[in-house]
């Protein structure tokens, strides 16, 4: 069996290794202690101090991995699901003694865990609550008319509500997710708690029921010496937040017990700002059997390590070992360029502790095949995406500009326009410095290869995806077919560069 790394965006990176692409951006002192945004959400260096973290708070870590929080249904009708989700402060300790106002669905961060089947009817009241803003519930991965897609278009103001309201496709169960996407503050809400899981359950599980069904769903949290969430500084406008500390179901480094030789189903959720997730079981191969979009065709076996981008998702099968023991679910070092100060160390970090205890189990044997998945055949249409940074010196200031075809977002433009139901090849190039995450609104696509230095890499393996790293450098291209018509958007997943204008807006018609 070959031991693999796997970049789950659809390419192989290496096979008996972990060789990852390694670059540099620029480095030195010349952009430090520089901070600022200007109203049109580039990034405009002037002198400022970055937020206060004098030192880095310890959180207690140890405890019993806990489940994710259940958001209940209230309808008494088979195949609808009902809820309310309120979006609101409210107050948590991470560190013992140090009380810290978080920004909350339903009074938890993440938030309550929505499990709804394909096909149902699902009929959501959101309820804004944050203080002088104004958010949204953007249902990522999930395919809803676009009236319906809590997109930047449609704020719901702060003291009011609104219903979200669709149904789930027939083939639509996939670990999707939920955020608020409110333009030029999806960034600070979701840093500050606010996000959530959307299990989408299939009519039949293929996957055996004795694998159980273990959800991770990870963020990251930066705190000052006070307890507080301090905002962000020069570096995390530039490349995105990354918080101190990582946290699983809300917890640093908690405990899971497993039965020795028992297999386990996994759902890995990427729910940081900006930190890209490359993670490896200590001593332990993963199998995959899912991405963004749901099961894959097959089992695909012999990872060593997977590279989850921000927002991505996989589904993952582990067979451990027999012999009882401790071992750790790491995220390992990734170097996805980084501009100016504030590099974080790159070390590597424990996510999860897994704990082999009890009486010896038998590994689950996975079926062969696990459901359809058909190619969406030749494509009628191109379109073509380019992802670039710019830095400016106008005004007596540095200006920093995250750019899609050379433009900053703007919702009342519209940059592509697609038909409903066409077959497109979109091809997206990144010519800038750091990896750029690529997401759709709307729907799922299939990546067919990857380019960079003149070398193309078809898709290792057929899978629906709606978010996918594209490196320094790097063409990506994928086919998609879109179901309703109406205004999409796609944009860079690293959220502080979608809040300074790295999206643009797709018409189907």
């Amino acid at each position: 069996m070959n031991r693999r790394t796997v970049l789950l965006s659809g390419v192989a990176l290496a096979v008996g290794g972990a060789a990852l692409i390694s670059r540099r951006l620029w480095s030195g002192d010349s952009m430090g202690g520089m901070t600022g945004m200007n109203m049109d959400h580039s990034m405009e260096m002037t002198p400022a101090a970055e937020p206060q973290t004098s030192r880095i708070l310890v959180l207690p870590e140890g405890a019993p991995l806990k489940p994710l929080t259940k958001l209940a249904n209230t309808s008494s009708k088979p195949g609808v699901f009902e809820a309310r989700l309120t979006a609101a402060p409210a107050t948590v300790e991470f560190s013992p003694g140090k009380s810290t106002t978080v920004l909350a669905y339903n009074g938890t961060a993440p938030g309550p865990l929505i499990e709804a089947t394909e096909g149902d009817r699902v009929r959501i009241e959101f309820v804004n609550a944050v203080p002088d803003q104004p958010s949204t519930i953007h249902w990522h991965g999930i395919a809803v008319p676009p009236d319906q897609d809590g997109g930047p278009m449609d704020p719901v103001a702060t003291g009011t509500s609104r219903f979200y309201e669709f149904t789930l496709a027939a083939n639509a169960a996939a670990p999707t997710w939920y955020h608020p996407h409110a333009h030029g503050l999806t960034d600070q809400q979701v840093y500050r708690g606010l996000a959530g899981a959307f299990i989408v359950k299939p009519k039949i599980d293929p996957l055996p029921a004795e694998l159980g069904d273990t959800l991770l769903f990870i963020s990251d949290l930066r705190l000052a010496s006070d307890g507080s969430i301090p905002g962000n500084g020069a570096a995390d406008m530039m490349n995105g937040r990354e918080g101190d500390h990582l946290l699983v179901n809300g917890q640093k480094n908690p405990v899971l017990t497993v039965n020795p030789g028992s297999s386990q189903r996994f759902r890995l959720f990427n729910a940081t700002n900006a930190r890209f997730l490359r993670l490896a079981f200590e001593g332990h191969e993963m199998t995959l059997v899912g991405t963004d979009g749901g099961l894959l065709a097959s089992p695909v076996t012999g990872f060593s390590e997977m590279l989850l981008a921000p927002g991505e998702r996989s589904e993952i099968v582990v067979h451990f070992k027999a012999a009882p023991g401790a071992f750790r679910l790491q995220a390992l070092g990734y170097e996805r360029g980084w501009m100016g100060q504030g590099k974080p160390d790159g070390a590597t970090k424990s996510v999860l502790t897994v704990n082999l205890a009890g009486d010896v189990k038998t590994p689950i044997a996975l079926p062969a095949k696990l459901r359809d998945i058909a190619d969406l055949g030749a494509a009628v249409a191109n379109k073509r995406v380019l992802f670039s940074e710019t830095m400016s010196m106008a005004g007596g200031g540095m200006t920093m500009g995250y750019l899609i075809d050379g433009r900053k977002f703007d919702m009342h433009r519209i940059d592509q326009t697609s038909k409903v139901n066409d077959v497109e090849l979109w091809e997206v190039i990144n010519t800038a410095d750091m990896d750029h995450p690529f997401h759709m609104h709307g729907t799922q696509f299939q990546i067919v290869e990857r380019e960079k230095d003149n070398k193309k890499n078809p898709a290792p393996f057929l899978a629906w995806k709606d978010t996918a790293n594209i490196t320094s450098g790097e063409t990506l291209r994928l086919k998609v077919r879109h179901q309703f018509a109406g205004l999409r958007m796609y944009h860079c997943h690293v959220l502080e560069h979608e809040s300074q204008g790295m999206m643009a807006v797709l018409n189907v018609v």
